[in-house]
C-alpha cells in the first residue's frame, strides 16, 4: 500500500467518524427536544391552575432578593430596574450592584430614583473582590438598594449582592435583562410547592432586540431588524428553551443562566457563592451545587421553567458576538476541568453520567470536530478518496439535520407559546434558521475553538467591551413603575448568559 493509499484510507475513515459524530450529536438534540415537548405539554395543562394570583396574595411566600450586577449599563439600566420593581411578588427587594462603572450608570439611577446614601453594614458571608464604597436607597418607598463597589468582576458583584440580600431566595439577573411581570412568581413557585428539595430554578432567556419596551416591559414582541440577532433568536430557542427543558426533565440541569436564575441563599452561602476565578461562573455554580449536595447525600431538585421569560439584548455586531462565544467556550472548558472527576461518574447520577459527558463531547469539542470534518471532506474530495455522493450525505447529516432541528424548535415554540404573532416574524425566523447553517455556524465554531485554546493556555480572562444599543421604547424614559411591597429594615462586564 502506497503512502497515498494510506492517506486516502485515513481521510475516508475520518470523514465517516465525523459523519457518525454529527448523527449522534443531532440525535441527542432531537431527544432533548422530544423530552422538552413532553414537559411543555405537562406545563401547558397545569398552567390554568398555577394559582399565581393566590401566590401573589400569600403572606407566607418566601421573600426574594433580586440581584443585578451592573458595569457600564447606562443604556438600559433604568428600563431594567423599572421592570424589576414592577414585578408581582408579595415580598421582594431589588439590589443593584454597580461594579466600578466608568459611565453614568449610577448617576442615571440616582437621578431617576432619587437615591440617597444610607448607613448599612454589609456582612461577608461569601467572598468578594473590591471594596464596598457606599449603599444607597430611594427617597420613596421602592424596595430598591443600590450598592457601589470597586470593580471586581461579575461574580464578585453577585457575591456582594448575596451578602446584602435579606431574603431567603436570591434571584440573579443581568442588568440588561427585562423580566415579565409574573416571572418572579412563576420561577419561585417550585420553592413553595416543594420547599424541602428545590434549591434552584431557572427561566428562559429570549432576545429583546427589535421588540418594543414601555415602562420597563416588553409590550410588542418582534423579530430583530438585522440578521445577526435574528439567528441568535433561533439559537436561544433551540439551546436555552428546548435544550435546558430536556435536561431538566432528566434531572440533569447543569446550566442556569446568569441572566435569570433563582437560588436558596443558605445553599449559596454553604458553597461559598460564585467562583470569582471562572469566567463561566453561572454554569460552574450549578455544577458545584450538584457536587456539594450529592456529597452531602441530600435529596434536592433543580428545575428549568419554560415560561418565566427574561428578555435581553443580544449582540448586534460580529465583534461583540465573537467575544461572547469565545468567553462561553472558555467558561465551559474551565468548569469541566475544575469538576473533571464528576464526568462519567455514576456517583453524580444523571449529571455525571449524561449531562457532563454530553457537554464535553458535543459542546466543548464540537467545534474541533466540525472544523476537522470540513478539512477532511475538502481533502477527501481533492484526493478523490471521497465522492460527491458522500459529500451530499455529509451535508444532509451535518447541516440538514441541524437545520431540521431548528425548524422543529420553531414549530414547538409556535405551538406552545406563540410569542411571535405575525407571519412575517415567523418567516424571518425560518429564514434565520437557514442562514445559521451558511457561515454562521462555521464562524461560531472558530470562536469556540479560540475559547477552548484560551482555556488551555490559561492566563487572566477578560470580557472585552459589550456595546449596548438600548431597548426600543415606546416612551423613552417612561414612567417609574408603581412601588412594590416595602421591606423592613481586571474589569468585567455583565453580558454573559
Amino acid at each position: 500500500m502506497t503512502l497515498l493509499d494510506v492517506v486516502s484510507v485515513t481521510v475516508v475513515l475520518a470523514n465517516w467518524f465525523v459523519l457518525g459524530y454529527f448523527v449522534v450529536l443531532n440525535t441527542s438534540y432531537l431527544g432533548l427536544i422530544l423530552l422538552a415537548v413532553r414537559e411543555f405539554r405537562r406545563y401547558l395543562r397545569r398552567r390554568p391552575y398555577a394559582g399565581l394570583d393566590e401566590a401573589y396574595g400569600n403572606p407566607l411566600a418566601l421573600g426574594v432578593s433580586v440581584i443585578m450586577p451592573a458595569h457600564n449599563e447606562e443604556a438600559t439600566i433604568v428600563e431594567s430596574v423599572s421592570a424589576m420593581l414592577a414585578l408581582r411578588h408579595p415580598l421582594f427587594e431589588v439590589i443593584v450592584v454597580d461594579d466600578g462603572s466608568r459611565d453614568s450608570t449610577f448617576e442615571t439611577l440616582r437621578a431617576h430614583f432619587e437615591l440617597v446614601e444610607v448607613p448599612r453594614v454589609v456582612p461577608d458571608d461569601v467572598p468578594t473582590r473590591g471594596d464596598i464604597l457606599s449603599v444607597h436607597a430611594p427617597r420613596g418607598t421602592f424596595p430598591l438598594v443600590v450598592v457601589r463597589k470597586a470593580n471586581g468582576g461579575k461574580a464578585s458583584a453577585n457575591n456582594a449582592g448575596i451578602n446584602v440580600a435579606r431574603q431567603p431566595l436570591v434571584c440573579m439577573v443581568d442588568a440588561d435583562s427585562l423580566l415579565e411581570p409574573d416571572a418572579l412568581l412563576t420561577v419561585a413557585k417550585p420553592f413553595t410547592d416543594d420547599p424541602e428539595r428545590v434549591v434552584a430554578t431557572g427561566g428562559v432567556v429570549r432576545a429583546a432586540n427589535g421588540s418594543t419596551v414601555t415602562a420597563g416591559r416588553i409590550t410588542e414582541v418582534r423579530m430583530p431588524r438585522t440578521w445577526l440577532p435574528r439567528i441568535q433568536v433561533v439559537e436561544y430557542l433551540r439551546a436555552f428553551l428546548l435544550g435546558r427543558s430536556g435536561w431538566s426533565a432528566l434531572g440533569a440541569l447543569v446550566v442556569i443562566s446568569g441572566a435569570f436564575g433563582l437560588f436558596r441563599r443558605d445553599v449559596l452561602v454553604e458553597v461559598g457563592g460564585l467562583d470569582m476565578d471562572t469566567i463561566g461562573e453561572d454554569a460552574e455554580l450549578v455544577v458545584r451545587l450538584h457536587r456539594h449536595l450529592r456529597a452531602e447525600r441530600r435529596d434536592y431538585r433543580m428545575q428549568f421553567l419554560p415560561e418565566p421569560v427574561a428578555w435581553t439584548e443580544v449582540p448586534e455586531s460580529v465583534a461583540v458576538l465573537g467575544r461572547q462565544r469565545r468567553r462561553w467556550s472558555r467558561g465551559l472548558a474551565e468548569t469541566l476541568w475544575k469538576h473533571r472527576t464528576m464526568i462519567g461518574n455514576p456517583r453524580y447520577g444523571s449529571v455525571g453520567v449524561l449531562a457532563l459527558p454530553f457537554y464535553l463531547l458535543f459542546e466543548l469539542l464540537a467545534p474541533v470536530v466540525e472544523l476537522f470534518g470540513l478539512v477532511a471532506l475538502g481533502g477527501g474530495l481533492l484526493l478523490g478518496a471521497v465522492d460527491w455522493s458522500f459529500a451530499v450525505l455529509f451535508f444532509l447529516v451535518a447541516l440538514g439535520y441541524g437545520l431540521a432541528l431548528s425548524f422543529v424548535a420553531l414549530v414547538v415554540e409556535e405551538y406552545s407559546f406563540h410569542r411571535y404573532h405575525g407571519w412575517r416574524d415567523l418567516a424571518l425566523a425560518l429564514a434565520a434558521g437557514v442562514a445559521e447553517n451558511l457561515g454562521y455556524r462555521q464562524l461560531t465554531a472558530v470562536w469556540r475553538l479560540r475559547g477552548l485554546a484560551d482555556a488551555v493556555r490559561g492566563g487572566k480572562a477578560t470580557w472585552g467591551q459589550m456595546t449596548r444599543v438600548g431597548f426600543t421604547t415606546a416612551e423613552k424614559g417612561g414612567p417609574v413603575p408603581q412601588a412594590g411591597p416595602v421591606l423592613r429594615a481586571g474589569e468585567v462586564l455583565t453580558d454573559a448568559r
